[in-house]
């Protein structure tokens, strides 16, 4: 049976290994930082049980651990960690050519064939997927599996997967956390009720016996959202419980899935927008070395503009159908 904790103790895994290599370096911030995260990975199991069984010690620990990543994180410099000479990594491209592109391709390809096909499986009486999602559980599956085609296709060793994911690590930082974190504070947001301080907002600005105007709302609110929170991950909780449930889906009959699929990917254009989305757009020009910081997001306006007025027009033609 195929379940998610696996997965995590194989991150935690890399996460250790990543903070051992930086403290034998003497970097020990960076060393505390990804030791802290690998504990919270590696405990979640444990937190989960004890909170389950009336202990909140190791929640509280785990809140401890998360204020401290955010100290370390100060702390945190890139540094150049030293790769393969040039010369050898442009002859090593040159041998494997677009091969290179299979284990990424592997990804979504695996983890769509887990979603699909995963929940039907069985072997006797014993279902193939365990408990949790079998969106991350195909995720995990398919980034070993692709981990593995990387190993076959580079013929490297696979201490060398360790390598790479430390020096990857290293060079975005506590940006790496910024889709968990901000996909976190949507759950909070939610939970704390602002989808329904959003609903009350909305219902008092437009009418909502318009499904036109809900669907603006809804589809200009995950832009605008997904601009100040940084992720569509963190906007989608939001929108969904203030105006995509309550009045597209009930009220005006709206498809689910083409509302949720269709308004994530609204939202993105207001990924394409923000320097929040730090890791989108902030980081790669900061590895690029540009000039200006925004140069990412300038480039970007012209494509996200248009996909938003398309990304609308599809909505208001499929999503009552």
């Amino acid at each position: 049976m195929l379940e998610l904790a696996p997965f995590y103790w194989l991150l935690a895994l890399l996460l250790a290994a990543a903070a051992w290599r930086n403290a034998r370096e003497r970097r020990f911030a960076q060393a505390c930082f990804w030791a802290v995260l690998a504990l919270l990975f590696a405990g979640g199991d444990w937190i989960l049980a004890a909170r389950k069984a009336g202990n909140p010690f190791p929640a509280q620990l785990a809140g401890v651990g998360v204020v401290a990543l955010a100290l370390l994180s100060l702390r945190m410099r890139r540094m150049h960690i030293a790769e393969a000479p040039r010369e050898q990594r442009l002859a090593s491209a040159q041998r494997l050519g677009h091969r290179l592109l299979w284990p990424a391709l592997l990804i979504p390809l695996v983890t769509l064939l887990v979603v699909m096909f995963g929940p039907k499986l069985a072997f006797g009486t014993t279902k193939f997927l365990g408990e949790g999602s079998p969106t991350l559980v195909g995720l995990g599956l398919a980034c070993v599996v692709a981990a593995l085609a990387a190993l076959r296709v580079t013929r490297e060793m696979p201490a060398m997967a360790f390598v790479e994911n430390r020096r990857l690590l290293d060079t975005l930082g506590w940006a790496a956390l910024l889709p968990i974190v901000l996909a976190t504070l949507g759950g909070v947001f939610a939970a704390s009720g602002v989808g329904e301080s959003v609903a009350s907002l909305v219902s008092m600005v437009i009418p909502t016996d318009s499904r036109i105007a809900c669907l603006l709302a809804y589809a200009l609110g995950m832009v605008l959202f997904t601009m100040i929170m940084g992720n569509a991950f963190a906007a989608f909780p939001v929108m969904t419980a203030g105006i995509g449930l309550p009045l597209l889906i009930q009220r005006h009959g709206a498809d689910p899935a083409i509302l949720g699929s269709l308004g994530m990917l609204t939202g993105y254009c207001g990924t394409l927008l923000t320097p929040m989305a730090a890791n989108f757009n902030l980081v790669p020009a900061a590895l690029l070395e540009l000039d200006d910081p925004n140069g990412v997001i300038r480039a970007q306006w012209a494509t996200a503009v248009p996909l938003l007025a398309v990304n609308i027009a599809l909505m208001a033609l499929l999503v009552f159908r």
